[in-house]
């Protein structure tokens, strides 16, 4: 808070014009009875209203002081649901204290976008998921009208009651919003269109062969459009294409996965949300800063199990957090410039990325999947140990 404030100026570049400026140029359009239709770095759903308008909840302070304030109240309602669900039978604070982390380390980005509103809607519906898949699918179908991406948090439901009850309450739930903001606000689906001339954002996973390029010739340049610093000339449309088709590729993995699995555990839902928004935010072509605080709320709550196996990827993202915080805002100018402090903090920050979506995707089939490798001290559903007892841990599990 004392960063985006400007009590304690932080050095780089200043991450608070995306609220004084761009957020509140769009909460005077919105509150004129349309979304910002003629604005192209407008590139978010219609539910992202909600929470360009949320400062109006706090009209005594003005508009950037009043998004900064609410951004810390998520943060905080965040920690506390993973205090509390780390204090149950079977877990562990460790989810908590990645918060903690991850959020620190992230700096005074986490609050000057409203993507820790999207992660506190998430994490809440993860620890309702299995007890209350009907809150889960609402809560995934709002957070979807929000920034689409929570509608991944439904890929590990169990099979049977509970994807009919949690996928059918995620589309009744984003359908009722949008029809009543579409009838309030028009221009609701404009987000669709107005992206698709966008270049390769300078800091994706594809950015980096230009990166390399500008050094060896090539005739591109960086520009500020669509609301992000990007590539633009020779060979992008290229890149950006592939970007695309890794995602597809991506997608059809998550497909296969959801097949081929037969053991699904309590940890699944979580493990299987934060695989697959690992995937795409590895295969997209823009990874902004802000995407750090949805992988760093998804790893939180894959570790509040003690058994989980998701460690070694949550660290990883934790350690990208860190560097991701050092090539925005601290070092941006370089990044911007392609010199070898810039490349080198991309490379590490995308390569631990990269690193922690292929452990995960790993671990996750293997103890998913049927034929797979168990891990050690991993009981496998139909194993040897007593059919009661598989039984009496699996129902100990899920009700959990």
């Amino acid at each position: 808070m004392l960063c985006v404030l400007r009590i304690l100026v932080t050095p780089g570049v200043d991450v608070t014009p995306d609220v004084s400026v761009t957020y509140e140029g769009w909460y005077d359009v919105l509150r004129a009875g349309t979304f910002p239709q003629s604005d192209v770095t407008w590139q978010y759903p219609p539910g992202a209203a909600f929470a360009i308008l949320s400062p109006a909840l706090l009209p005594f302070l003005g508009y950037a002081t009043a998004f900064f304030t609410l951004c810390l109240l998520c943060d905080a309602l965040v920690l506390v649901l993973l205090l509390h669900a780390g204090r149950r039978p079977g877990r562990s604070l460790r989810g908590a204290w990645v918060w903690v982390a991850g959020v620190a380390l992230l700096g005074p980005t986490v609050y000057a976008r409203y993507d820790v509103m999207v992660t506190a809607v998430a994490v809440g519906a993860l620890l309702v998921g299995l007890r209350r898949p009907q809150l889960l699918g609402a809560l995934a179908g709002f957070g979807a009208l929000l920034k689409v991406w929570p509608v991944l948090l439904l890929i590990g439901t169990p099979r049977g009651r509970a994807t009919r009850l949690s996928w059918s309450a995620a589309v009744a739930t984003a359908l009722a919003l949008l029809a009543v903001v579409s009838a309030v606000l028009p221009g609701a689906l404009d987000f669709l269109t107005a992206q698709r001339d966008r270049g390769t954002e300078i800091e994706s996973l594809g950015a980096l062969v230009f990166h390399v390029a500008r050094h060896l010739g090539w005739d591109g340049a960086v520009m500020f459009s669509y609301g992000s610093v990007e590539f633009r000339g020779p060979y992008v449309p290229l890149v950006s294409a592939l970007a695309l088709v890794l995602s597809v590729a991506a997608f059809g993995w998550l497909l296969v996965w959801r097949v081929k699995a037969a053991t699904f555990t309590a940890s699944t839902l979580c493990d299987a949300a934060f695989v697959a928004v690992l995937l795409f935010t590895v295969t997209s072509r823009v990874i902004s800063p802000q995407y750090m605080i949805w992988l760093v709320g998804l790893a939180a709550v894959c570790l509040l199990p003690r058994s989980s196996t998701m460690t070694r990827p949550a660290v990883l993202v934790v350690a990208a957090s860190a560097v991701t915080m050092l090539e925005f805002p601290l070092f941006f100018s370089n990044v911007t410039a392609s010199d070898w402090l810039g490349v080198t903090l991309l490379v590490v920050r995308n390569g631990l990325l990269v690193a922690a979506t292929l452990t995960a995707c790993a671990r996750l089939w293997r103890g998913t999947v049927p034929g797979a490798r168990p891990r050690e001290g991993q009981r496998v559903a139909g194993a040897p140990g007593g059919e009661e007892g598989s039984k009496e841990s699996t129902y100990r599990l899920l009700g959990s």
